[in-house]
């Protein structure tokens, strides 16, 4: 193959790159479960850049052009938002609001908007829920159950049969999708039609569950929809991901009404490549998103915030004790809910169990109806039990946990603040949550995972706010009844309130969802937005920091990365460190007794040759060489780039390939941790293997004594 004709050579390079734009039946950019080429998307995109600029100073309609080519990264997210928070509205106001009430058996939905009204959907007569003896209680219980079983039957069935991509909780698929990974249909409309509605039947069917991870699963669906009503990313797969991390960033601000926390939600947990200009775009994504939550106002309190509590009390350094030990227990359960809930999980895969979905999720949801039904604390909505459990004690509340003997006179009548005897309503409560907090966490486990929209936010911080109820109480009653030693008599005056109960829960809940999802700056700031508390930043910062080592002691895998290894998707976290010191030689392809790579030669090969190999082999790419003897790599040439040249050309096919391709490159004594993102080993430019992102990921689960074969794609 001659190497003259450089000008020649060069427009019909151009020629064949125009096609690469244009879609061609049959021929998609990316198939299937594969891996994007960030550095050909990138190329990509600056080539499009460079033909823009120089275009818009032709005429006034390409002047028009560029702009609209500018302005589509903001058009996007906005449309993103605003598609986020009105898709949210449904799922949060129905989850708030859908209850099966007890006192007249009616299932009862509230209407968003300013009018807050209450319709009856279904009414029985008063008399048979109400009245006294067991014949109520029973009815009671049996209509609690048949709603439970019922909005769990139709939310698997709807996603088993329309979308089994909208079950689960759906960040560990969009961390491997950020990463480039190719899961078509997972972003889909009908994924998110789908997931829309059943994520409102899953969480009144009264599992352990919350909606929060899959309200950023829905987002992503918007952005994704909406990316593909701009050329710019619909054409640009790397492109596209920066709307998604807008999205999720608009996903987290609706859910918990938490714009700020949402920026930082996507940049610490969720993206893979998060450049400047996205963070500004995603910072925008979640304001229109939270701007048209409080418009719509679905919560009916005109507030922006999930559960918005006012201590009157400020936190004092000796707290800071109980506070850590919360930390502790939230990493101590973090731990332990990630293994039990992949152990079972991997249980589910290998048994003939997980063959039949619908009736494990009706063994699961008329379990949890059952055993939660007798306990107050269970058979409430558990975002209001978490919003109980955070409120501090008044003169107005009703609740059981704030029934304190007043101390004047020797009366019975409820003290008006906290630092008072506790009445055995008190103890009974706590009891019931200790009940309470047994159940979340052994039901939690087999819950998460299962065939249905499921959120993990929402039962953590159940789990952390119960536990962190019980110490706040401990400790106070511990400050009113020994007042006279040190720590106490130092901080707390006489008659005043020392201690508040609900700080304790709040910091609890962040302690236990830190230990979950090891989230740190992300989580401590989705707090304080959710609930007001800017004042009581430091208490959350030592709990969650404090959950996170004492969870990192045990794995230093959070919920999400745990199932994306145990699903075998191919995601390098860039924040795993690598112990072992392994070469790349020892990792790359072709391994001893293997057959030698499937390669193209650039001066010496035939159409018929070129064609022989595509038939023969699976492979997406080929390394380049100049001729076999040489073995000197110059390129790397992608199956679909020859799959559509083929049908075109019939000569300089390679070379024309070669010109518009890169390639990175590494030596092949390079240690594994260096050469995670390039593909070609080389030795002074002689090709000697090829190591993929899949092969990385088999070595470390050989590493871990797994059998790589067992995990990957599973």
């Amino acid at each position: 193959m001659s190497n003259g004709g450089g000008g020649a050579g060069a427009s019909s390079s151009t020629h064949l790159l125009d096609l690469l734009e244009e879609p061609i039946p049959g021929v998609g950019t990316y198939d299937d479960f594969h891996t994007i080429d960030w550095v050909r998307e990138k190329c990509k995109d600056r080539e499009r850049h460079r033909k823009i600029n120089s275009k818009k100073k032709e005429s006034a309609w390409e002047f028009t052009k560029s702009l609209y080519d500018a302005w589509s990264g903001w058009l996007v997210v906005t449309l993103t938002g605003l598609a986020s928070g009105h898709t949210a509205l449904h799922s949060l106001s129905v989850y708030h609001s859908v209850q099966f009430m007890e006192q007249d058996s009616t299932l009862r939905v509230f209407s968003t908007g300013r009018s807050g009204q209450w319709f009856n959907f279904l009414t029985c007569p008063a008399n048979i829920f109400t009245g006294p003896g067991p014949g109520s209680y029973i009815m009671n219980y049996f209509m609690f159950t048949f709603w439970a079983l019922s909005f769990a039957f139709l939310a698997v069935s709807l996603v088993k049969v329309f979308a089994p991509y909208a079950c689960g909780s759906g960040i560990p698929e969009i961390k491997t999708i950020l990463s480039g990974f190719i899961i078509r249909g997972y972003l889909g409309k009908w994924t998110l039609m789908i997931k829309t509605i059943t994520l409102v039947l899953a969480v009144a069917s009264g599992l352990s569950l919350g909606k929060e991870g899959p309200l950023v699963h829905v987002a992503c669906c918007c952005g994704n929809i909406f990316s593909y009503l701009f050329p710019k990313y619909s054409k640009n797969e790397a492109k596209k991901r920066e709307v998604l991390s807008a999205a999720s960033a608009a996903g987290v601000s609706v859910a918990f009404g938490a714009p700020i926390g949402g920026v930082l939600f996507s940049l610490e947990e969720v993206s893979y490549y998060f450049p400047l200009k996205t963070l500004w775009r995603s910072f925008f994504a979640a304001l229109v998103a939270a701007f048209v939550l409080r418009s719509i106002n679905p919560f009916g309190n005109s507030r922006l915030v999930l559960f918005y509590v006012e201590y009157h009390t400020p936190w004092y350094l000796f707290e800071l004790f109980p506070f850590i030990l919360l930390g502790v227990f939230g990493g101590l359960w973090g731990a332990f809910f990630i293994r039990a809930n992949i152990a079972w999980c991997r249980r589910r895969k290998s048994t003939r169990f997980g063959k039949y979905p619908v009736l494990e999720v009706i063994t699961v949801a008329a379990i949890t109806a059952i055993v939660a039904f007798p306990n107050p604390y269970t058979r409430q909505n558990t975002s209001e039990l978490i919003k109980e459990l955070f409120t501090d004690c008044g003169p107005l509340e009703s609740s059981q946990l704030c029934q304190y003997r007043s101390q004047m006179n020797g009366s019975k009548a409820y003290s008006e603040g906290s630092d008072a005897a506790a009445a055995p309503g008190v103890y009974s409560a706590m009891w019931q949550l200790s009940l309470a907090l047994v159940f979340k966490i052994i039901m939690t486990i087999f819950t998460f995972g299962l065939k249905v929209p499921s959120g993990l936010f929402i039962p953590s911080m159940a789990i952390g706010a119960i536990a962190g109820r019980i110490v706040g109480i401990a400790v106070e009653q511990l400050a009113y009844y020994h007042h006279d030693w040190f720590l106490f008599r130092e901080w707390c005056e006489v008659g005043a309130d020392c201690i508040t109960p609900g700080l304790y829960a709040m910091v609890g809940a962040a302690a236990c969802l830190g230990g979950v999802t090891r989230m740190t700056v992300s989580l401590v700031v989705i707090v304080f937005e959710l609930t007001g508390g800017l004042e009581y930043i430091v208490p959350l910062m030592a709990a969650v920091m404090t959950s996170k080592w004492v969870g990192d002691a045990f794995g230093r895998e959070g919920i999400y990365e745990a199932h994306i290894r145990l699903n075998g998707y191919p995601f390098l976290d860039a924040k795993e460190e690598f112990t072992h010191t392994t070469l790349a030689r020892e990792v790359m392809r072709p391994r001893r007794n293997n057959p030698p790579l499937a390669v193209l030669t650039q001066d010496d090969m035939t159409l018929a040759e070129l064609q022989n190999i595509i038939s023969q082999t699976s492979c997406n790419g080929f390394p380049v060489i100049v001729s076999k003897e040489s073995q000197r790599l110059v390129g790397f040439a992608l199956r679909r780039d020859i799959t559509i040249y083929c049908p075109y050309i019939a000569h300089d096919i390679l070379k024309i390939s070669i010109w518009k391709m890169s390639v990175l490159c590494k030596h092949a004594k390079n240690a594994l941790v260096n050469v995670s993102t390039s593909f070609c080993l080389s030795f002074y430019r002689r090709l000697l293997g090829i190591i993929t992102k899949k092969d990385i990921l088999r070595h470390m689960a050989q590493m871990a004594n797994q059998d790589p074969e067992s995990i990957m794609f599973n």
